[in-house]
C-alpha cells in the first residue's frame, strides 16, 4: 500500500478511482474512528462509494499500518495531518465521511479549511463541547450494560464521557488473554472481534501504553467550539445510534446547524457502520442525491426546528422490517425491498381505513 510523508508522520492509505463516474470526478474521504483502522471502511463501502467517487481511505496516526509516533494525537495535530494528506495527493476538495474520533479530526479540519469541504456526514460523532453541555441520560440501556459489566468483573462508569475508549481497553485486554467478549458488547466494540482482532487489540494496548496518545486522545479539549461549528454552511448529514453515548452530542448539534440533516438509527449503538452498513449506505446515497433536501422536512404542527428523523424501514440481523409511527416494529421480511412493499400495503391499508371512517 503507498504511504505519504506529512506533518511529520508516515501516514498509509488507499484510493479507489470511479468505476461509473461522468463528468468531473469528486472525491470522497473516509475517516474511521479510535482502535481501528481503513478496513473498517474497506470492505462493505468504498466498492460501493467507488461507483461514483474516487475514494480515499487511510490509517490515522498511530493505526493500521500508519507510523506510531511518540506524540501528535490531538485532534487538531490529526487535523492537520488529513489537509496534509489531501495536499500529498492533489484532492482540493472532497466530500467527507467520519465515524466517532474520526468526526473530531475532521471537524478541526473544516474549521480550519472549510473552503476544501464539498460535504460531510459524521457517523455517531462525540465532542467535548456537548459533553460540557449536557450529561448522558443512560437510562435502560445503560442499567443493563452496568449489570453486563458488573458481570464480568469490568469497572466502568457508563456514565463517563470517555466510557467508549475505555471500554475498547477493557475490551482489548480480554481479546489479548483470549477470553471471549460477553456477546452483549460485541455490537459496541465490534472492530475487535473477529480475523484481526487481537493484532488490533494488541496496537491499541501498545499505543496507550507506549505513546502520549491516550492522554491527548482523551483531554478536556479537543479543539472545537460551537462558535466555530455554526459558521460551517456546507450540507451536514449527522447520523446517531438510539444507544450510544454520542447522542447527546447530535442533540446539541441540533441548536447549531439549522441546516444539517439528523438522523437517529433505531436500537443502534456506536458501531452501527459496522454492524449495520446498509443503513448507512443507504442514508449517505439519499443525501448526496439531495433527497432530504428535496423533501419538506417538517410535519404538520411540527415546530420549526430541527428534529432527529429514522427510516421507516430498518434492519435487524439478516430481517427487514418497517416502524409506524407509533414505533411499532413490523415484520419480518426478507429483504428491504420486500419491507418497502409491506410498508406500502400497510399505508394504502391505513387510508382506505381513514377513508371509509370519513364516510360514515
Amino acid at each position: 500500500m503507498p504511504v505519504a510523508q506529512v506533518n511529520g508522520v508516515r501516514l498509509n492509505y488507499v484510493q479507489m478511482e470511479p468505476q461509473n463516474a461522468e463528468g468531473e470526478v469528486e472525491d470522497l474521504v473516509m475517516v474511521h474512528g479510535l482502535a481501528t483502522n481503513l478496513a473498517f471502511w474497506y470492505f462493505h463501502y468504498a466498492p460501493v462509494f467507488s461507483q461514483r467517487f474516487r475514494v480515499t481511505l487511510y490509517d490515522l496516526r498511530g493505526h493500521g499500518r500508519s507510523e506510531m509516533t511518540p506524540g501528535g494525537y490531538t485532534p487538531p495535530q490529526q487535523a492537520q495531518d488529513l489537509l496534509g494528506l489531501m495536499d500529498h495527493l492533489g484532492i482540493a476538495r472532497a466530500h467527507f465521511l467520519s465515524h466517532s474520533y474520526g468526526g473530531v479530526i475532521t471537524l478541526n479540519a473544516a474549521c480550519l479549511a472549510p473552503e476544501r469541504f464539498r460535504s460531510l456526514v459524521l457517523a455517531d460523532t462525540h465532542i467535548s463541547a456537548a459533553r460540557h453541555q449536557r450529561q448522558w441520560e443512560a437510562g435502560q440501556f445503560g442499567e443493563e450494560m452496568r449489570a453486563i459489566l458488573q458481570a464480568h468483573n469490568i469497572h466502568l462508569d457508563t456514565r463517563d464521557p470517555y466510557f467508549g475508549y475505555k471500554l475498547l481497553t477493557e475490551v482489548a485486554h480480554l481479546q489479548l488473554r483470549s477470553e471471549e467478549v460477553p456477546p452483549a458488547l460485541a455490537e459496541l466494540v465490534s472492530p475487535f472481534i473477529g480475523k484481526y482482532g487481537n493484532r488490533t487489540a494488541s496496537q491499541w494496548i501498545r499505543l496507550m501504553d507506549q505513546t502520549e496518545a491516550g492522554k491527548e486522545l482523551m483531554g478536556s479539549d479537543d479543539g472545537l467550539r460551537l462558535e466555530e461549528l455554526r459558521k460551517l454552511a456546507f450540507p451536514i448529514m449527522a447520523m446517531y445510534g438510539d444507544h450510544s453515548q454520542a447522542r447527546l452530542t447530535g442533540r446539541e448539534l441540533l441548536n447549531v446547524w439549522s441546516h444539517a440533516v439528523f438522523r437517529r438509527v433505531p436500537d443502534g449503538g456506536h458501531f452501527f457502520p459496522s454492524s449495520r452498513p446498509k443503513e448507512l449506505i443507504h442514508g449517505c446515497e439519499r443525501f448526496w442525491g439531495g433527497e432530504f433536501h428535496a423533501r419538506h422536512r417538517l410535519r404538520a404542527g411540527e415546530a420549526k426546528k430541527n428534529f432527529f428523523r429514522s427510516d421507516r424501514i430498518i434492519q435487524s440481523g439478516d430481517a427487514w422490517y418497517f416502524m409506524t409511527r407509533e414505533q411499532a416494529r413490523v415484520g419480518p421480511a426478507a429483504s428491504r425491498e420486500e419491507a418497502e412493499q409491506l410498508l406500502a400495503s400497510f399505508m394504502a391499508a391505513m387510508a382506505t381505513e381513514e377513508q371509509s371512517a370519513a364516510a360514515v
